[in-house]
């Protein structure tokens, strides 16, 4: 008679799992894509009169290593300011663009 009560107690316990809510945890995967900015490589000759202005004008100590220039004309100045370098973007009227 005990093995009786115990296999249905056994039984009755194992459905009981299966018929518990099972827990979910929402999970969302995002995909982020970021365009790649096609920049050319330009002369530093080739820069507009005002990003000129404004890197003699807030970079005195900078060197200009090299200039790149995409579709838009936004314009990627690659410096050195006290030996550290740098990565400076500004647009062709000479604003600054804060860029990651």
């Amino acid at each position: 008679m005990k093995k009786v009560i115990l296999s249905a107690a056994i039984v009755l316990g194992g459905l009981s799992s299966f018929a518990a809510p099972a827990i979910t945890a929402n999970q969302i995967d995002e995909l982020v894509m970021t365009a790649q900015e096609e920049y050319k490589e330009i002369k530093a000759e080739e820069l507009p009169q005002a990003v000129k202005d404004v890197l003699a004008a807030d970079f005195q100590t900078a060197t200009l290593d090299k200039a790149y220039v995409n579709a838009e004309h936004e314009y990627k100045l690659e410096i050195t300011v006290d030996g550290a370098a740098s990565t400076v973007y500004a647009d062709k009227d000479g604003n600054w663009i804060e860029k990651e």
